[in-house]
Parts: structure tokens; C-alpha cells; sequence
């Protein structure tokens, strides 16, 4: 009786645990995609690793000046290696641990997802490299993409039009809202450009132009 009792509180415990996760990763998922959602856009970059990289930048705006600082941040700045004849370079393993193992992350669903990576892998293994010297090499590129795009983002598009348009309809913010499935708060912050989540504004958008459709 008493293991009983034990595995059905752990039982219990693992599924409330479980939905605190869920809670989190969706809570995430919504402050990334409103602050930082051209790193969403980046191949293999999903809500949690986009805030630990987040955390990294944040924590370490001094080494953002350039690309060969990032990259000694991030522990990709390639390392010699020399061996007699040999001449190659190993994984750094200075650097933040954390946003590393991001980059790890990125590079690995590559691998198994995306078949330009694929192919990529399949043709320098073919040169006599290493598994390890493969990644290695792609978590290099990787820094090099995401330090382009955390200098570089992507201004928001407008969406000054879209209030005129739900007006033009007789539609409330209420009523859009219902009509997507958002917050009313979502629709509102939309429309005042207040919103960097280019997901929510598309998805607003084209049901705006099927109402007009629908409508005419």
C-alpha cells in the first residue's frame, strides 16, 4: 500500500510538474517572439534557446562589438591544435557554457532537419573529417548568423492600417480577438505597434483581408 501511495504521488507530482513546464515554455515563447523574433526566424532556434541567448547578450553587451568577440563568448573561437604535421584546431572550451550548448542545440537539429545541413555533413565527412570537427565547424557558422542577426534586426512591419481596416469591418478589438483566438490586449497591441510578434500580426492581418472578402 505504502508504494502504492508513492508512486501515485509521484505520479501526481511529475504531472503538475509537467504542466509548469508547459506554462513556462509558452510564457517564453510569447516575450521572445515580442522582443527578439528574428531569432524565432533563425533555422534550429526555438523559445528556450533563443532566452538563453537572450540571457548571454543581456548579461554581455561589452563583448557584442564584434564578430571574433562573440565568438570567444559563445566558446567557438577556434582553438590550435597543432601535432607534428598535423596542423587543425579543437572545440574552445572557454566561454559561456550555457550559450554554447545552445549553439550545440541549433547545430543538431540541423543535422537531423534540415537537408542542406544535411548534405553539408555527408560531404566533409566524405573529406575525412570528424564528427566532432563537423559540429565544431557549424556551431563557427552558427555564431557567425546569430551575431548578424542580433545586430541587425529586422524592424517590425507596419501596422498602422490595421485599426482602419477593423473599423471599415464594424469590428471591435473584442470581436477580432474572438475571431483569432488571441487576448483583446494582443489585438490592441497589434494595431498600436506595440507588438514585435510577426506571427500574430500576419495571422490578424489575413483574417482581416478574409473578412473584407467576405463582406464584399
Amino acid at each position: 500500500m505504502a508504494t502504492l501511495l508513492t508512486l501515485k504521488r509521484m505520479g501526481e507530482r511529475h504531472r503538475f510538474l509537467s504542466a509548469k513546464i508547459a506554462e513556462t515554455d509558452a510564457e517564453l515563447a510569447v516575450i521572445v517572439s515580442t522582443h527578439a523574433p528574428e531569432l524565432l526566424e533563425v533555422n534550429g532556434v526555438g523559445p528556450v534557446v533563443a532566452s538563453q541567448l537572450l540571457v548571454t547578450f543581456g548579461d554581455n553587451q561589452e563583448r557584442m562589438g564584434n564578430e571574433a568577440a562573440f565568438a570567444a563568448l559563445v566558446g567557438v573561437a577556434p582553438v590550435p591544435a597543432f601535432s607534428g604535421k598535423t596542423n587543425r584546431h579543437r572545440l574552445s572550451r572557454g566561454g559561456d557554457r550555457q550559450a554554447n550548448s545552445s549553439l550545440c542545440r541549433i547545430v543538431l537539429v540541423r543535422m537531423s532537419t534540415d537537408p542542406r545541413t544535411r548534405e553539408y555533413v555527408a560531404k566533409h565527412a566524405k573529406d575525412g573529417l570528424s564528427k566532432e570537427d563537423i559540429i565544431r565547424c557549424m556551431k563557427r557558422y552558427v555564431a557567425r548568423e546569430l551575431y548578424q542577426v542580433m545586430n541587425n534586426p529586422m524592424p517590425a512591419p507596419p501596422t498602422n492600417d490595421l485599426r482602419p481596416m477593423r473599423l471599415a469591418l464594424g469590428l471591435t478589438q473584442v470581436a477580432a480577438a474572438f475571431g483569432l483566438g488571441f487576448w483583446p490586449t494582443t489585438i490592441s497591441r497589434i494595431e498600436r505597434g506595440e507588438s514585435r510578434d510577426r506571427e500574430a500580426m500576419a495571422r490578424y492581418r489575413n483574417w482581416l483581408e478574409e473578412q473584407a472578402k467576405e463582406s464584399s
